[in-house]
């Protein structure tokens, strides 16, 4: 079969696959408190739509509910999801005496 002539090539069928790392704002407990912050989760499912990212923490929607199974849903295009940022690491300088 030959090949399909394109204009340009296709993109990525999805931004973001199965088993990636990612960074979602949410509510989730730190140090036995609620905040709103920038949790690490793992992306469980992805279809057309939506992620699905698992945390190892708890979860809570904004209505105040926990979610049992710590799994929250996103849109592909959500403001509240992105790939982890890069700590800076700062050179360690030697104090003098």
């Amino acid at each position: 079969m030959p090949p399909i002539p394109f204009i340009k090539p296709p993109d990525n069928e999805y931004q973001y696959e199965v088993g990636d790392t990612v960074e979602v704002y949410c509510d989730h407990e730190k140090n036995n408190e609620r905040i709103r912050g920038w949790l690490k989760g793992i992306v469980v499912q992805v279809d057309p739509k939506m992620v699905a990212v698992q945390f190892r923490t708890d979860v809570f929607l904004t209505d105040g509910w926990m979610v049992p199974d710590h799994i929250l849903w996103y849109p592909q295009t959500s403001p509240h999801l992105r790939v982890p940022q890069k700590k800076i690491i700062k050179p360690e300088i030697p104090k003098a005496l």
